[in-house]
């Protein structure tokens, strides 16, 4: 048989998320991550996005396991409809396997063979041989994978960045990079998410220093808003919150979930009575108290939009509270952060984020890392991953730099087929790959598809409204109009209780809600779904129109 190592990445090139590589030599194939990306806003109704699997169901026999990386769901989200299909061990740190056994009994998968390993730890698959190398990101527990194949050595990073006074005390483990680089290494991917930025990135430790600086002046409440799986981050908001003598609530199912997960595991540390729940809040003085809840991304049924709104029932706030948004503003997010920014400010609190204070730090590698990196592997190929094509075409110049033959650097695009032999590397055509699109009952090929199925078995349930600016008083309507749900004149009663509902939901909602059409929009829609979903079992496409005047 000719040693041959493919290389085939089905998602997590030219694009952020989707994080997906298949390694392939002989007989065996191994897969290191399956990750999802969050909807982009022509992607209507769609809950998030997959990678399309069927090369690897097309090949399963031949599939030895799956082995991840760290817990983001940018590279764990795809995995419970991965494993619908795939009936192989699932490899990855503690932490790792806490956050995905979670998401798997969601999918009722109570099956999965997961394996804990550690750093340094060394497994077989096949043709495989798999070492996991401790790195720092923004989530406890990450590595880099070092594998060894007939053909010579492969190391992935994962997501990393080189951070001197990581929270927990683990550093990158500098040492097997380099070792790795002493042996020699046939192939270097390697994370490029901020191949464009100079310098190195920021220490988390650098948001301890704020967190002190914004709780030392603080005269009331703070409310701190990140990604729920940003245990380190969670970290230093307790330790900060402790050692100003507050009490920290933790507001919302994920981030409460995580915490427990990594409070369970020994990767979270709270202080005695320092975790409170929500109930406490009424009986705590307002310079006590730390929230600590997710939203940070402008979501409009999260925590933090509904607390900017006052449509939480037990958060409302107050003048002199302060809002952290501890978290950077994912690409296209911008305008419905902007949007409870404002809120937020409208009601009176001080709202700090990160243009305005340094209270995120980024968890991806910056140049100087990325050529550290280069430099202790030294990779005879080399392969961007995990990024726009942009920061591929960045990451592989600097590769250049460091002086790896431009005819030894790929860019690759989802589903390029990255051939590797004795003699030499090559492109050598393509396997099925593109993206599935999850609208929370299944899977849809495209969006035409989409929508085509779900007006023939449900309809479409218009609801027509014109509201006056800035009072927010509804003008005329509202009017309700279906196609292909019920018959308007026979379900005349239906029809008239909806529209008693959508009047007495814009009635109930604070005005700076109705004068907000994206999120007067969202909370129609989700008000009238669970109407017609308990009254009916049915689930029309609801298409709120708002029209100001």
């Amino acid at each position: 048989m000719d040693k041959k190592l493919s290389v085939i990445p089905l998602g997590g090139v030219e694009e952020v998320g989707l994080n997906m590589t298949v390694l392939e030599y002989g007989d065996d194939i191994m897969v290191i991550d399956a990750g999802l990306m969050f909807p982009e806003e022509d992607m209507f109704g769609v809950d998030f996005v997959i990678p399309d699997f069927t090369y690897i169901l097309e090949n399963k026999e031949r599939v030895r396991g799956v082995v991840l990386t760290h817990g983001h769901e940018d590279h764990t989200g795809a995995l419970p409809f991965l494993m619908k299909e795939l009936n192989v061990p699932v490899y990855g740190t503690p932490l790792t396997l806490g956050l995905v056994k979670r998401k798997l009994a969601e999918h009722r998968l109570e099956d999965v063979r997961l394996i804990s390993v550690k750093p340094r730890d060394v497994i077989e698959l096949g043709a495989f041989i798999v070492e996991f190398m401790r790195v720092t990101h923004s989530i406890v527990d990450g590595v880099a994978l070092g594998i060894t194949t007939p053909i010579g050595r492969v190391v992935h990073t994962g997501d990393f960045k080189i951070d001197p006074t990581p929270v927990d005390g683990e550093l990158l483990d500098f040492h097997k990079f380099t070792e790795y680089g002493e042996k020699g290494t046939l192939l270097l991917l390697s994370d490029s998410t901020n191949a464009e930025r100079g310098g190195f990135t920021y220490s988390e430790k650098e948001v301890r220093r704020a967190f002190e600086s914004i709780f030392s002046t603080a005269p009331g409440r703070i409310i701190i808003s990140t990604f729920a799986s940003n245990i380190h981050r969670i970290q230093q908001a307790i330790d900060v919150a402790a050692m100003f003598g507050r009490k920290v609530i933790l507001c919302g199912r994920s981030i409460v979930g995580n915490a427990q997960i990594a409070l369970d595991l020994g990767y979270l540390r709270i202080p005695k009575d320092t975790w409170l729940k929500l109930d406490a809040l009424q009986r705590l003085k307002d310079n006590e108290v730390v929230i600590i809840t997710t939203g940070s991304q402008g979501e409009p049924m999260s925590v933090l939009s509904r607390i900017a709104t006052g449509e939480h029932k037990q958060i409302q706030i107050r003048e002199g509270d302060i809002v952290i948004l501890s978290a950077k503003m994912i690409p296209g997010n911008e305008r419905p952060i902007g949007r409870i920014i404002n809120h937020l400010f409208k009601r009176g609190a001080n709202v700090i984020y990160e243009k305005v204070s340094e209270i995120h730090v980024s968890g991806h590698a910056s140049k100087e890392e990325l050529k550290l990196m280069l430099n202790m592997v030294r990779p005879r190929y080399f392969v961007p991953v995990h990024g726009e094509y942009r920061f591929l075409v960045s990451h592989s110049r600097l590769a250049r730099k460091q002086g790896i033959p431009r005819e030894n650097v790929f860019i690759l695009s989802d589903g390029d087929l990255l051939e590797i032999t004795e003699e030499g590397a090559r492109v050598n055509g393509k396997v099925p790959s593109g993206r599935v699109f999850i609208d929370g009952i299944g899977d849809v090929e495209e969006m035409v598809l989409r929508d085509r199925r779900w007006l023939s078995q449900d309809g479409i349930v218009l609801i027509l409204i014109t509201v006056e600016r800035p009072s927010g008083d509804i003008v005329v309507g509202p009017d309700i109009i279906t196609r292909g749900f019920i018959h308007e004149e026979s379900s005349q009663e239906i029809l008239d209780e909806v529209r008693d509902l959508v009047s007495e939901t814009i009635k109930g909602l604070d005005q700076e809600v109705v004068s907000d059409k994206a999120l007067l929009q969202a909370r129609l829609r989700n008000v009238v779904k669970k109407y017609f979903r308990n009254t009916m079992d049915r689930r029309p496409m609801i298409m709120p129109i708002i029209v100001e005047v």
